[in-house]
């Protein structure tokens, strides 16, 4: 017998969750499904209900809250280019937003679906025929890592471009769960873990992103893949620095999770850049090898921090 597949538009985030508890373990929302969509063309997404909440008008729109600006989650990342106080104030969430897959693509995706977007691993994101031929992995309910060989942890990585970016700026995300409404650090949802990579409940919903307004911040943002369009990230690199000297480095494409370093704009660059390579858990599970791209960390923390602060004899004379 077929399992019967669902296709749920929800007018408000109330109905959303509503329709979430009564298909508990068999649904995804769907947003601009150009990640959940391509999962399930490959096999690797396999519940049998989508809940569309494209409609859901709670979840878009960009304004001022308090000392915050308010992102709605279903904001595209085309879009955010058009934003005054976004092109102001936060000019690298645009940059990493104009970094996304293809034009194509950033005109459908969603910035609450690019931070939530599912780790990858090139072992993993393949089709089905595929993963059957060469073994299952953790991912995909098998019983070893079939990059590193290793059967306790999966290394499948974090591939969103505007999560260092939102991160480095100390951007917060709420979202709504069956214990109400939170505002955290963004960091924060990330276990770690590639098989289960956030700390979310299965029915919660993001709902916002929000940026602290003021900061002054001085960034630098680098991504690299084989093409400039298409390609998952196998490093993205987000360095902010703000205006009372606080610098924050963000990495994805690295590890499972974000690898975050906090120091001031006067700490030892140099120790800085151990710290983000110690801190990464690449394996070699992407078209990059891990040598490469942990030597990349640096290269492109030492180009950050040279356009952040440049020695004093390239400073403009007054």
């Amino acid at each position: 017998m077929i399992a019967e597949k669902k296709y749920i538009i929800a007018d408000s985030i109330d109905e959303a969750i509503k329709h979430a508890y009564s298909n508990l373990g068999n649904f995804k929302y769907l947003a601009g499904g150009t990640d959940v969509m391509v999962n399930k063309f490959q096999g690797n997404e396999t519940s049998g209900c989508l809940i569309d909440i494209t409609k859901i008008t709670e979840l878009k729109g960009i304004s001022k809250q308090g000392d915050f600006l308010r992102i709605g989650a279903l904001e595209i990342l085309e879009e955010l280019k058009f934003n005054t106080i976004i092109k102001q104030e936060f000019p690298m969430l645009i940059e990493a937003a104009l970094s996304v897959g293809s034009p194509l693509i950033r005109k459908t995706a969603t910035i609450g679906g690019n931070v939530l977007c599912e780790n990858r691993c090139l072992y993993y994101n393949q089709s089905e025929w595929w993963r059957e031929s060469v073994g299952y992995c953790l991912k995909c309910e098998g019983d070893i890592c079939i990059a590193t060989q290793g059967k306790n942890a999966c290394f499948s990585e974090l591939v969103s471009d505007t999560a260092p970016a939102l991160i480095a700026m100390d951007a917060e995300i709420e979202y709504l769960d069956e214990n109400g409404k939170h505002q955290q650090p963004l960091e924060n949802i990330y276990s770690g873990d590639g098989v289960k990579p956030r700390n979310l409940s299965e029915t919660a919903i993001v709902t916002a992103i929000l940026l602290p307004l003021n900061r002054g911040f001085k960034t630098a943002f680098f991504k690299l893949r084989e093409r400039e369009s298409l390609e998952f990230t196998s490093l993205t690199s987000a360095v902010a620095i703000d205006k009372n000297g606080k610098l924050k480095i963000a990495l994805s494409g690295v590890d499972p999770k974000p690898v975050v370093v906090e120091a001031t704009i006067n700490g030892d660059k140099a120790i800085l850049v151990k710290q983000a390579i110690k801190a990464s858990r690449a394996v070699d599970n992407d078209m990059y090898s891990r040598k490469y791209r942990r030597e990349m960390i640096g290269v492109y923390l030492d180009k950050s921090f040279s356009l952040l602060n440049p020695p004093k004899e390239d400073l403009p004379s007054l």
